[in-house]
């Protein structure tokens, strides 16, 4: 698998070079068919079911004028909010009234695999690899190059239903984190810790010794909280021992798939944890406290509370902004070594499903031109009209001295913020358009060369994967790419459920001493038999071995 994941970043980093050099009038790409110029004849009505943030209007939109005139569209919209779109979704379908075509978001809101396989085999969603096949070339060049991406698309009997976003967010790529206070460091004369017996002397110091120096024992050495954006702090630590994903709990050894938690080094891990947790280093609140209850210790104003903070990045702990007080004190952690293994939580940074659907509401012309209107904006052109806006006034190309995020590639394009008091330009479709924001795409985007500035900020999250890039197991389980079969959908859905509560719940129990690893393991481990996890795991090694990922 890392050599897979490397294969990639290398392949991208060559077409990053080969985007830089392309002018955003060219395209990037040519779409096919009659996509350069609007057809002629009557205008192609196509329905849209799409989400709508609050400082968007579809019907006005620049960008969808522009593919109004570009594509002889005549778009009528049904839009929602964010909140409830989800709901609003399955009540269009359910109620026989939904539109030709569904544009979604996909942290909004996405058709799951499972939706995809059941309203596709009921004849209610068109598949798309003819259309694909005759009309999209860029999409068919994207599908054929990525063998992630094909595999979220493309379902057990080859169709695809649908399409998901591509948006290969580097940073997201691996969340879980460590953020240490490295003024607090320097202030003790301690060095950045390279194990995990160093960072609990490191805790241990900033309990101890009053970093903040206010005279009071009130610092905060360690926290996190419950959400799913790398702030647990269980897995960080756990991948000294055994590799720990933080969603699946499962492993891979030889193409053959088992899980992580009911190992000897799990139990290993849990043991080191709690030593961390019993000597104080841990809020205890980090296993039951919001995204907010964290930042308030974080930003705490009185006095600098928190020593090291587990996030995919800092802001979602502290303020970040460039007056805030301790935005800038707090810098990456690398894999600590452990006993066992020093490793990192990669996650690919795109979820399955699709947020691209064409139903069977929609006639061939509607088809086509919708399939053709997507390929548009998987070109390099389309990508970024869609997303970033007008040339000149939303985004400008790169000038003299701009530093691309990845600084071994040329930059191509630098995000042009509101001024103050601006109003909205509406002259784009944001998340909406994310259908082709590969890792190339991302590495040229022009950002400030100081880490700590608000124009630096990815960069400071680029510089910190960095830390973590090619740091997961050879062999990993690659949950994004792979379908359960159809018959075993809910069964494994419901094991999935019922398996991830059973080790989280037990976690914590352990970690705080509600129950005993050496008097409750074997116990434990039973419970897990007991939830069937020999099946579970049968039906992971059959979505794994059927997947295209493994071809």
């Amino acid at each position: 698998m890392r050599k897979t994941w490397t294969v990639i970043a290398a392949a991208i980093l060559i077409l990053s070079m080969v985007l830089a050099g392309c002018s955003s009038n060219n395209g990037g790409g040519s779409a096919g068919g009659e996509t350069d110029t609007a057809s002629s004849g009557e205008k192609v009505t196509i329905n849209v079911f799409a989400q709508q943030a609050n400082d968007v209007d579809l019907k006005t939109n620049k960008f969808t004028k522009l593919m109004e005139d570009k594509f002889n569209i005549q778009f009528n919209w049904t839009t929602v909010p964010f909140d409830g779109a989800a709901e609003k979704r399955q009540i269009s379908l359910a109620s026989g009234d939904y539109p030709d075509l569904y544009l979604l978001i996909p942290w909004v809101d996405r058709f799951s695999q499972t939706d995809l396989l059941k309203f596709g085999q009921q004849g209610l969603i068109v598949p798309l690899n003819n259309l694909i096949d005759q009309y999209a070339p860029n999409i068919k060049r994207m599908l054929e190059s990525n063998e992630y991406y094909k595999a979220m698309n493309t379902a057990p009997d080859g169709n695809i239903y649908g399409l998901t976003g591509l948006n290969e967010c580097f940073h997201c790529s691996y969340p879980n984190k460590m953020w240490l206070n490295t003024k607090w460091l320097k202030q003790l004369g301690l060095s950045k810790p390279k194990t995990l017996k160093e960072f609990k002397a490191v805790l241990e110091a900033f309990k101890t010794k009053d970093p903040n120096g206010n005279g009071k024992a009130d610092e905060v050495p360690l926290s996190g909280s419950i959400e799913p954006y790398g702030v647990h702090i269980i897995p960080y630590l756990m991948n000294g021992f055994i590799y720990d994903d933080d969603r699946t709990y499962l492993i891979m050894k030889n193409g053959k798939v088992d899980t992580a938690a009911n190992k000897p080094e799990w139990k290993e891990g849990l043991a080191y944890v709690k030593s961390l947790y019993d000597a104080g280093l841990i809020d205890p609140g980090a296993f039951t406290q919001n995204a907010e209850a964290f930042k308030k210790i974080g930003d705490n104003a009185d006095a600098q509370l928190l020593g090291a903070g587990a996030g995919m990045h800092p802001a979602l702990f502290v303020n970040t902004a460039t007056d805030a007080p301790y935005g800038k004190d707090y810098d990456p952690v690398p894999p600590l070594q452990g006993p066992h293994a020093s490793y990192a939580t990669f996650n690919y940074p795109i979820d399955p499903g699709a947020s691209f659907v064409i139903t069977n509401k929609a006639s061939k012309e509607a088809q086509i031109t919708a399939i053709k209107m997507l390929d548009y904006i998987y070109t390099q052109e389309g990508t970024m009209r869609a997303y970033l806006g007008e040339e000149g006034k939303s985004w400008r190309g790169p000038q003299e001295g701009d530093v691309a995020l990845n600084d071994k590639v040329q930059p191509l394009y630098k995000s042009i913020p509101l001024a103050s008091g601006e109003k909205p330009r509406n002259d784009n479709w944001g998340a909406l358009s994310q259908y082709n924001h590969h890792r190339a795409y991302r590495d040229a985007e022009i950002q400030g060369k100081d880490i700590y500035a608000a124009d630096g900020y990815e960069r400071r999250l680029y510089e910190a994967t960095l830390l973590m890039e090619n740091k997961e197991p050879e062999e990993i389980f690659p949950h994004w790419a792979l379908w359960v079969d159809p018959a075993h959908t809910d069964e494994a859905s419901m094991m999935q459920t019922n398996i991830k509560d059973y080790i989280d719940q037990n976690a914590l129990q352990f970690v705080t001493g509600t129950k005993s690893l050496d008097k409750d393991w074997d116990a434990y481990v039973k419970g897990l038999e007991d939830l069937n996890m020999k099946r579970y795991l049968e039906i992971m090694q059959a979505s794994y071995d059927s997947s295209t990922i493994n071809k």
